[in-house]
């Protein structure tokens, strides 16, 4: 099951030619063709499937800073301020709440990285602070739960995933911008060693530029081209209770669960503690570089081998322009979800707190995150391959980002002074 999605009536048809062209309709390819739409840069949104309809719908609808490398910081709060105006930008509001995100601990040891954390990001200027047991009590009531302590953000946020990139695409168009669903890109076209336009299932665009927002597809399309993007998929599961009373506004990640208020009155949980690891080829070829992850990280994830291995295997890695592509052959991945996780996180939530023992399930869905080795993701231009620009590997963090995200790959692409540094993110950082 996936979640349902604010519809957008796209344009049928793809034109001859434009200036920018960007692969994939998630939520950073979308806010860049809005800011690029805003610069009066004719642009075209290619997606496979549907807008939004992967991680960019998926998610968990978290906007937040707290615990964020400190280089990643400087984007965070950009997309702060960003998301702050949105709902003006695109003229309808996209479920924006600045509420408040609080991390607990049920140990000294878990706490302690929490310290950890907040003295890496001192300099920064942050709202951040530590909480006692007591005070996560006055913050989020109704608990029974005895905590070691919990790391409080006031300025973190939500916003609703099925909202807001659709929100953004149609502002993007009433802008000018070309966005075309069920319409999947095979490769790239050059002239003269540059990126000269794309070659679409129904044809060709001619283009001076294309930026690459594919998600967890950006490995396979990359790797068409002879460009190595290291990113591994791991699926999380989540559900939505029906409307209820709840303890707080504020969104809380446990050890082994979260949640967070829905628009609709619901709340957003997950088992934050466990995720899927589906192996695929890609785990075997690319293990090594994941290693230090791995060995931190191991009892955090689920691994197994079975049909998404064999689902995986039977897409093909290298195609010619002519032949149908595996974005053609998987429209949407649709992982199925793992009800074990959800229901131990509700399990888990409802021990903490007893308001969510009346919990109903309204819906529950699972999506694929595509994660790079230092889970910062890739917003760069490719040097070996001039006019093409890469936005992906989010790890897990696009949508919280994903206003600041997509504006610095259209700045990029356009040469245009950066909104933040962008170079914790170039792509020659995996060379």
């Amino acid at each position: 099951m996936s979640p349902v999605i604010d519809r957008v009536i796209t344009h049928p048809h793809q034109p001859a030619a434009t200036t920018v062209v960007i692969i994939g309709g998630g939520i950073v390819g979308l806010t860049a063709a809005l800011t690029l739409a805003e610069r009066n840069i004719p642009v075209v949104v290619l997606e496979k499937g549907r807008l939004a309809g992967e991680q960019s719908s998926r998610n968990l609808g978290w906007v937040r800073k707290t615990s964020r490398h400190a280089h990643d910081i400087p984007l965070a709060l950009a997309a702060d301020r960003l998301w702050a105006h949105l709902p003006q930008r695109v003229g309808c509001d996209v479920g924006y709440r600045q509420a408040g995100i609080l991390f607990i601990a049920r140990s000294e040891a878990q706490m302690a990285m929490h310290q950890q954390w907040l003295g890496s990001v001192e300099h920064l200027g942050l709202d951040s602070r530590l909480l006692s047991n007591a005070e996560i009590a006055r913050q989020v009531p109704g608990g029974r739960g005895t905590w070691a302590g919990g790391l409080y953000t006031p300025s973190d946020a939500r916003a609703e995933p099925t909202l807001a990139a659709s929100a953004i695409a149609r502002a993007a168009m009433a802008k000018g911008a070309v966005i075309i669903e069920q319409c999947a890109v095979r490769t790239l076209q050059t002239s003269a060693g540059r990126v000269s336009g794309v070659v679409t299932e129904h044809g060709e665009i001619r283009c001076d530029q294309v930026l690459l927002a594919a998600g967890l597809w950006s490995r396979r399309f990359l790797g068409n081209l002879g460009i190595d993007l290291p990113t591994l998929p791991l699926t999380c599961s989540v559900l939505r209770t029906a409307p209820m009373q709840g303890p707080s506004e504020i969104a809380v990640g446990a050890p082994d669960f979260s949640f967070r208020k829905h628009l609709d009155g619901g709340f957003i949980i997950t088992q934050r503690g466990k995720l899927d690891a589906h192996l695929t080829l890609d785990h075997l070829l690319l293990g090594k570089r994941y290693l230090p992850q791995l060995r931190a990280q191991r009892d955090f994830l689920r691994i197994s081998l079975g049909k998404y291995f064999f689902n995986d295997l039977r897409l093909a890695r290298r195609w010619q322009a002519d032949q149908v592509s595996p974005f053609e052959r998987v429209r949407v991945q649709d992982p199925a979800v793992n009800t074990g996780l959800n229901d131990d996180a509700l399990r888990n939530l409802a021990a903490a707190w007893p308001a969510f023992e009346q919990a109903r399930i309204a819906a529950a869905w699972a999506g694929t995150i595509d994660v790079t080795p230092d889970s910062n993701p890739v917003i760069s231009a490719v040097a070996g391959l001039p006019g093409l620009t890469l936005a992906t590997g989010f790890s897990g963090h696009g949508f919280g980002t994903s206003p600041a995200a997509g504006q610095l790959a259209a700045d990029l692409l356009t040469q245009q002074t950066p909104l933040t540094d962008p170079t914790p993110y170039r792509f020659d950082r995996f060379a």
